[in-house]
Order: C-alpha cells, then sequence, then structure tokens
C-alpha cells in the first residue's frame, strides 16, 4: 500500500456515477476539500481535509467493497500528497486567481439562496453580485467580489465545507468571467451595487416545495421542511424502495409485543432509528399493543416499512399504521417531544440515510477514549452471542461495530442499551448496513 496521504485514488468509476456519488462514500469520514474526475480514465482523485480522515476511510473500505449504484469501486492512497488541479468546467479556469467565483454546491439538503451565499461569502470582503442556477453537475452560482484577494481569501478558507451540519458543501473554483450581467434582483440574482433593479415577474420558485426561502436564516431540523425532494436527496435521489414520500399519518400501532419485556423506553429506542418522537403509549386493555405517534407521516412511513415483522424479544412485531391520527396527552401516555434523544434534532440528512431494517451488526458511537472491547462485550453479551467486535476511531471520536449472531439479538441489544452509560459516557447505537467486520 502507498504511503498514507490526504488524497485518495479511485477506480473503475463509470461515466454514471456522479460528483455526489463519490462525496456520499467519503463524507462519513471528515470533510472533503477537492474533488477531480478523471472521466477519460474512470477514474477520480479525492483530497480530504487530512491525513486522518483519509486513513479511516481506507480502513472502513479494507473491510467493506464500496459500491456505488451496483459497480464496485477501489481505492487506494494517491502518489499525491495533495491536489493541486482543479476539474475544469466551461466556466471555470480551477487556479488561475479571479475575483469572481464559481460554487458548485453537493448534496444540497436545505435550500440555498442568494440571502444564503452573501452571508457565507460577506465575511471574506465586499460581495457585489451573485447569480445562481441549476446545471447538471447541480445547483451552482457565480460570486463576484470587488477585489481578487478578497476571492482568494474566501476559496481558501471555504473550500470544501459544509454551510449546515452534515450537507451543502462547497466546491469553488475561479470562474473565467471578467463581469457579471445581472438584470433583477432577486432570490436567484442580486447586483449589490445596484439595489434598484427590479425583482422580475413573479415565476415559478426555483425551489418548489421549499416555501419562502427568508423562514430559513440558519439550518432547521430537517423534517420541518416537510418537503418530500429535500428528504429523497438522502437517498441520493430516490426513496428506498417500498416507501411512497406521500404518507400523512403520523401514528403507528405496535402489536404482538412481548408485554413482560417491552416499556416505552425501549419502544423509543427502537423507533427514533427512523424519526422523532412525540409520544407513545401502551394500551392497558391490550398489553401487547403500544401506540407510537413520530414526527410525520414520512418517519412513520420508515418505521413501518423497516419494522414490520421484526423479531424482538422472542416475538415478531406487527407494524402498522394507526386510524388515530395523534395520541392524546394523558396519564398513560409517554411524552418524547423534547426529548434530547431524539436522533433527528440534528445531522438528520444523515440520519435518514442510516435507515434500514434490524440487521445483526450494531455501531456504537460516543464511546469514552478509553474503552476497551472486553468493557463493550460486557455491557452487550446478555443480549446474545457475540460474533465480533471493533474498535474503531473517526473524526478523533471512538466508536465500535458489534456483530451478533442474529438480528433478534442486535435488535434486543439496541432497544435495552440505547443512551445507557458506559465509562461515564452515554453511548448511541443504531443499525449498521456492514455485512462484516
Amino acid at each position: 500500500m502507498a504511503e498514507p496521504s490526504k488524497v485518495i485514488h479511485v477506480r473503475n468509476v463509470g461515466h454514471e456515477i456522479a460528483e455526489s456519488d463519490l462525496l456520499q462514500l467519503f463524507q462519513p469520514f471528515g470533510v472533503i476539500a477537492k474533488l477531480v474526475m478523471l472521466r477519460a480514465k474512470n477514474q477520480a482523485l479525492l483530497q480530504m481535509q487530512d491525513v486522518p480522515s483519509a486513513v479511516n476511510a481506507l480502513q472502513f473500505y479494507s473491510n467493506v467493497q464500496p459500491s456505488i449504484r451496483g459497480r464496485n469501486v477501489y481505492i487506494q492512497f494517491s502518489s499525491h500528497q495533495e491536489l493541486t488541479i482543479m476539474d475544469q468546467s466551461p466556466q471555470a479556469r480551477g487556479d488561475e486567481p479571479n475575483r469572481i467565483l464559481l460554487v458548485t454546491i453537493h448534496h444540497m439538503l436545505y435550500p440555498i439562496t442568494v440571502e444564503v451565499l452573501h452571508q457565507v461569502f460577506s465575511p471574506h470582503g465586499f460581495v457585489e453580485k451573485i447569480v445562481t442556477f441549476q446545471k447538471s453537475a447541480g445547483f451552482q452560482a457565480l460570486i463576484q467580489y470587488q477585489s481578487h484577494q478578497s476571492a482568494i481569501s474566501a476559496r481558501n478558507s471555504l473550500q470544501g465545507r459544509n454551510i449546515y451540519d452534515g450537507c451543502c458543501q462547497l466546491d469553488i473554483q475561479f470562474s473565467n468571467l471578467d463581469e457579471l450581467q445581472v438584470n433583477y434582483n432577486n432570490e436567484r440574482s442580486r447586483d449589490f451595487t445596484n439595489p434598484s433593479l427590479p425583482s422580475e415577474q413573479k415565476g415559478k420558485s426555483s425551489h418548489p416545495g421549499y416555501g419562502d426561502p427568508s423562514i430559513y436564516p440558519h439550518a432547521v431540523g430537517f423534517a420541518q421542511l416537510g418537503n418530500t425532494a429535500a428528504i429523497a436527496a438522502a437517498f441520493g435521489g430516490g426513496l428506498p424502495p417500498g416507501i411512497s414520500g406521500t404518507n400523512e399519518r403520523c401514528t403507528v400501532l405496535v402489536s404482538n409485543l412481548n408485554a413482560d419485556r417491552i416499556d416505552e423506553d425501549k419502544l423509543f429506542n427502537l423507533f427514533s432509528i427512523y424519526g422523532n418522537i412525540i409520544r407513545i403509549k401502551l394500551l392497558r386493555n391490550k398489553p401487547d399493543h403500544a401506540l407510537v405517534q413520530m414526527g410525520d407521516g414520512f418517519q412513520a412511513e420508515l418505521a413501518v416499512h423497516f419494522l414490520k415483522g421484526a423479531m424482538l424479544f422472542g416475538k415478531r412485531l406487527e407494524v402498522n399504521f394507526s386510524k388515530h391520527p395523534n395520541i392524546t396527552t394523558g396519564a398513560d401516555t409517554h411524552e418524547y417531544s423534547n426529548s434530547n434523544l431524539n436522533r433527528f434534532n440534528r445531522n438528520a440528512a444523515k440520519n435518514y440515510r442510516y435507515c434500514c431494517s434490524p440487521t445483526k451488526m450494531i455501531h456504537i458511537s460516543t464511546l469514552p477514549q478509553d474503552v476497551t472491547e472486553e468493557e463493550l462485550v460486557n455491557h452487550l453479551e446478555e443480549h446474545g452471542t457475540i460474533a465480533s467486535t471493533k474498535l474503531f476511531e473517526m473524526n478523533g471520536k471512538q466508536q465500535a461495530l458489534v456483530l451478533f449472531e442474529n438480528e433478534e439479538q442486535a435488535t434486543e441489544a439496541l432497544v435495552c442499551k440505547h443512551a445507557t452509560s458506559l465509562g461515564g459516557s452515554t453511548i448511541r447505537i443504531s443499525f449498521s448496513q456492514l455485512q462484516t467486520i
């Protein structure tokens, strides 16, 4: 293997593989500073922010074959320690400084308007003009500064950064244009030197379904956008097979529970993998039944789809939409709407991507830095036979994969041990889609 480098060489990159696919493959390991697609060779070069991020990625994919759109890709350290050549496009000239920047936004899960871009880029100098547009490469913007130095400063500081946590990554090149022509001041273009320009006839919004962009001055909870297209972006532009994205029923009826072993918190731990939980009610007259009210209809649909038929405590769960639109607050309901254990209040897009049916493998994060595999096994082994474990570090934080003998044992470990304390840290558990460690 070549000497570790920030730059990763990817082979067998077919024409159907987009930049966003590669970003999705490597984003869990850290910030991606640069990406160059070598289309003629079916290859790509990708530069992480630092060497440890690249090492984590290669270690991870040495155990699981990375695949994009059904095609296996092969990765190794590049002989380059730094990428200096930027991918060229008709409006870009790569590294030759210019006061106009061409900005491509990858993995855009939230609406990006002129106002948002101005907030991001104006700290580096006076922004004269901004024009946004949609191209095959994705959402792009041209940003004209008053000076070359401001543009250079902005590119150096912002390249590879995310506007919002976990998404909307900036890919910045110098444009080959000399002056931007702005005809209208609206959400898609703005001339800050000429505020008297007309706003043009109100046409179709460039982002249908988001509503008024001014209500999103900062990143908001993902589900609050209430936009199926935005949620679909978390799944690479589509939805998982069997998910319509159109369900509006938020309450789920769970039956065939093991009444002796289940409680509201255990149900919360299981259902919160698929969305935020508002409240849960165990039915007194039917002790093996419960109602779970999810944050919205899409999250409820994910829970029904992925948990129907799952095994827990020796019982096969029945999970269906309830006829009740919500759960009435009462003495026998447990409230979770303000729980800080709800997973989708932050990093929502990442959590949507992790949604799957129960697997044999669990992923554990927020572990204490000095935890040992022995302590991990001691904490979990009461729930079943542990076939293997692996501790690893990602972005400086200790994490683990634990493989059980079957899905039911892994599910029991998750519902019983998610949000429990280990070595003074509250651990977080989810299912992993990896097949082997």
